[in-house]
């Protein structure tokens, strides 16, 4: 097999591709740590962020598909991934998540102290998500728990200090993976329920518990306009707020069509647009702070 051929398939093991959901609320928060040198911390401490995302998300990825290779192989919608079907080991996924493992503290140790004393509970907070669909109905907020841990170590990483911005941050992007995971977990409702799996579908049914993921997505966008204001961004953020807001309407418009197709774009699609929209909406507020002065909102 070429290399890239072995890339792409390790790299279609961990989702690579899903670190554009959490990535851009890190990047985001660097940006605004570093807001008193431009909005930039130096390549050096910008690459350690970057590194300590991706070893982190590997690592969690990667314990998930462990954790889950049984019920994997039972579900239709997962039989064919990696585990299951053989197309990579145990002992390859094993070697995986420590070597992420690794690399990731190693990482922390060279962004600085906090980070590094911190670096084992991060572990063990990503990773434990992948246990919750075993004893409880809110899973959904442990993996929310998870990637929100990005903005703040980002920050952690440029002031190496806590702050309400971040924190503020933090549970935005906390309640807004709990409500696209839900969105995501009415695929399994079925399965769910009759292997006897843990969520708030499996709890409320699928039509109650995207009212619910509505609810929070809203939420959602209301501690986003908090951050916002927090920060002092006036129009270029509040035109960030508009397109995401649009996009929730509309991800949950197709999430209430329930067919796997829909909900695949409403959960990759769309999120993905929502976090690099507010990525860029945050980097053009900071680069050009000058618009405070002329507009409010």
């Amino acid at each position: 097999m070429s290399i890239v051929a072995t890339a792409s398939k390790w790299g279609d093991f961990v989702k690579i591709s899903h670190t554009i959901f959490a990535l851009p609320f890190a990047l985001a928060a660097m940006v605004v740590a570093a807001r008193e040198h431009g909005g930039w911390p130096g390549w050096r401490l910008f690459l350690l962020i970057l590194s300590a995302m991706v070893t982190a998300r590997t690592c969690a990825m990667t314990f998930n598909r462990i954790m889950d290779r049984h019920f994997d192989a039972r579900n239709p919608r997962t039989a064919q991934r990696h585990l299951p079907v053989g197309t990579i080991s145990l002992v390859s996924a094993w070697t995986l998540f420590f070597f992420s493992s690794a690399a990731f503290l190693v990482t922390t140790f060279y962004i600085n102290r906090l980070c590094f004393i911190l670096a084992p509970l991060a572990l063990i907070v990503v990773c434990f998500y992948s246990l919750t669909k075993r004893f409880t109905d809110f899973t959904h907020v442990f993996l929310g728990i998870a990637l929100g841990l990005a903005p703040v170590g980002a920050w952690l990483a440029v002031q190496g200090s806590f702050a309400l911005s971040p924190l503020v941050l933090s549970l935005a992007v906390v309640l807004w993976l709990t409500g696209f995971d839900i969105i995501y977990a009415t695929q399994d409702y079925d399965f769910d329920r009759t292997n006897g799996l843990h969520s708030l579908v499996v709890r409320w049914g699928v039509a109650n518990s995207l009212q619910f993921a509505f609810l929070v997505h809203l939420v959602s966008w209301g501690m986003l306009a908090i951050f916002g204001l927090l920060c002092g961004f006036r129009l270029t953020y509040l035109i960030g707020l508009v397109i995401i807001l649009g996009s929730v309407i509309v991800e949950h418009w197709l999430a209430s069509r329930r067919s796997l197709k829909w909900i695949n774009i409403a959960f990759f699609r769309l999120n993905a647009l929502i976090s690099i929209v507010f990525l860029i909406s945050t980097v053009v507020s900071v680069l050009f702070p000058g618009l405070r002065r002329t507009w409010t909102w």
